[in-house]
């Protein structure tokens, strides 16, 4: 009997392999017939509106905005990148171009140059912030699109271009050597005082980690044994760089990151090769909610491991990888392949592209449906919306005044006339305008419109629009004309309530006129709420030890 029933316990397995196999192809085909089946409609449509539409199309354009509106229903990740664009997607990728060396942008009167960089053509040839382009070489700008004029400043390395500038009342012209420009992945790192060292990582394109490492060498050299890295505002990039920074500070054969995808080959785990520079040294974490993909790698790793107090905002939650795929005739597409997980084991992706709502919008993972995980010391950490700081500080919040003044290019104005009339100025940490120099200000800005309306008057715009559809209108229309008297601003005694916030601003942005991008920065970190409270820990060893050992509630 024994042999009798061993033959059905084997047949019946194999039958089932047979038939799901059956099946598996079957679904395979099907998927691939309706593949071909649309993409031969789309081909056939766009045939037949080149032959039968009334006017005359753009094949090239038109296909372009199909594939782009067929991948916004994916995410906003996935991207395809025609030929004409390789150059400026490389540029994003590497950090890489060649050309002056330099930020341009509009200005209302033309394009001007907003920042050379320190040691590149223009900036050593003498361009500085505020001159305006007139030609380049013999092309007359002056009224070009900015990305015309800056495409007429690229080109091959090692060509010479002239450049024709107009600087306050006088017109100059530069010659220069295009160069190949590198742009900086750590544009300013310093000390702050005699231990604390600083480091601003604002992107990760390649030699991000070794940027890295020789700014935290340098440092440790000149006596620092503490350190800030500042990741604010740093939109991610390389995954590599990510996880060659982590291992600065953590040891050898340590789990980094971990991506999954559909396919086998995006499955992979990244871990730590190297022995670390310093795997010791006490480090506050600055982010915000800017602060996304590998950015959120290296703050949610060093979180993990308990190796670094996390201050600041939850940062953008991106948990996305993506994969750039060759395409015919020289175009790509940036393909979402996987997700990756930091050490805890938690996804920080913060939307789930894959539901969305009837109206389109994306739907953010609820609270509810967020899962706890621990750092390796026991903390709790969840997963699903970004890296969330080991404490919080609030986002500076400015006066209506002040954005006014920034959007009416008065404090960049300003600034430029305060360059022409001062030679020199103090170091960018320790330089502010005198109130003096503030009272030329408020003179500059006689005569010049920077109007606007307070947080007060909004609110009273707001209930008297409500009330106006109420049928009690009238009987109150006396008392919130009484109200609006009251809260009607005074510009001129704005200028003197938000002296302080205005003059820190006008101060930055005469720092760059003198020091450029470096300096603007070290200059922020004065008055700092995130830098202040980063201190804090660096100076109360005891207190870093207990954020980083105590599991949060």
């Amino acid at each position: 009997m024994i042999p009798k029933l061993k033959k059905p316990i084997v047949f019946i397995p194999l039958m089932l392999v047979l038939f799901l196999g059956a099946f598996a192809f079957q679904v395979k085909n099907d998927k691939l017939f309706a593949l071909a089946k649309n993409i031969d409609i789309f081909a056939t449509l766009i045939r037949e509106l080149d032959s039968y539409y009334v006017d005359e199309i753009d094949p090239d354009k038109l296909v372009t905005i199909g594939i782009n509106a067929m991948l916004e229903e994916l995410d906003p990740y996935t991207e395809y990148i025609p030929e004409e664009e390789s150059a400026d997607f490389r540029m994003l990728t590497t950090g890489e171009y060649a050309g002056i060396g330099a930020l341009i942008g509009n200005r209302g009167g033309g394009n001007m140059i907003l920042m050379p960089y320190t040691g590149f053509p223009a900036q050593t040839a003498g361009l500085r912030i505020a001159d305006y382009i007139l030609k380049v070489n013999s092309v007359d700008v002056a009224k070009k699109p900015t990305s015309e004029v800056s495409e007429l400043l690229k080109g091959p390395a090692n060509t010479p271009l002239t450049v024709k500038v107009l600087r306050d009342k006088d017109t100059l012209e530069f010659a220069l050597i295009r160069k190949k420009i590198t742009l900086k992945n750590v544009p300013f790192y310093g000390k702050l005082d005699d231990k604390t060292g600083y480091v601003k990582l604002a992107d990760f394109t390649t030699n991000a980690s070794t940027e890295v490492r020789n700014a935290l060498v340098n440092l440790k050299s000149q006596g620092a044994d503490r350190l800030i890295l500042d990741l604010r505002d740093n939109p991610g990039g390389l995954l590599s760089e990510a996880v060659e920074i982590v291992n600065l500070f953590i040891p050898k054969g340590k789990e980094v990151v971990k991506t999954l995808g559909k396919l086998q080959n995006v499955n992979y785990t990244y871990k730590t090769s190297k022995t670390p520079i310093d795997k010791d040294i006490p480090i506050v974490v600055l982010i915000n909610e800017r602060s996304a993909s590998a950015a959120e790698i290296v703050a949610g790793a060093l979180q993990d491991y308990d190796r670094a107090v996390l201050v600041g905002r939850k940062s953008f939650g991106k948990g996305l990888v993506q994969t750039t795929i060759p395409l015919s005739y020289n175009s790509q597409v940036k393909v979402t392949t996987a997700k990756y997980y930091i050490p805890s084991g938690r996804c920080i992706q913060a939307i789930d592209y894959a539901q969305t709502r009837e109206n389109g919008s994306v739907i953010t993972v609820p609270d509810s449906l967020r899962k706890s995980f621990k750092t390796a010391n026991g903390r709790i950490v969840r997963d699903g919306a970004g890296i969330e700081p080991d404490e919080l500080v609030s986002e500076v919040s400015y006066a209506p005044i002040s954005y006014t003044l920034v959007a009416g290019n008065h404090i960049f104005d300003f600034a430029t006339q305060y360059f022409y009339k001062h030679k020199s100025i103090s170091d960018p940490l320790t330089f502010s305008i005198s109130d003096k120099d503030y009272e030329e200000f408020k003179k500059f800005l006689v005569g010049k419109e920077y109007d606007y309306t307070t947080y007060v008057e909004k609110s009273v715009q707001d209930l008297e629009k409500h009330a106006e559809k109420e049928a009690y209108f009238g009987e109150i229309k006396a008392q919130l004309e009484a109200i609006k008297a009251k809260v009607n601003h005074s510009k001129e005694g704005d200028l003197d309530t938000y002296k302080a916030e205005v003059k820190k601003i006008l101060s930055e942005e005469i720092v760059s006129r003198y020091y450029f991008q470096e300096g603007m920065i070290e200059a922020g970190l004065d008055q700092d709420p995130a830098v202040d409270l980063a201190k804090t820990y660096l100076f109360d060893l005891a207190k870093t030890t207990k954020t980083l050992t105590v599991a949060r509630k």
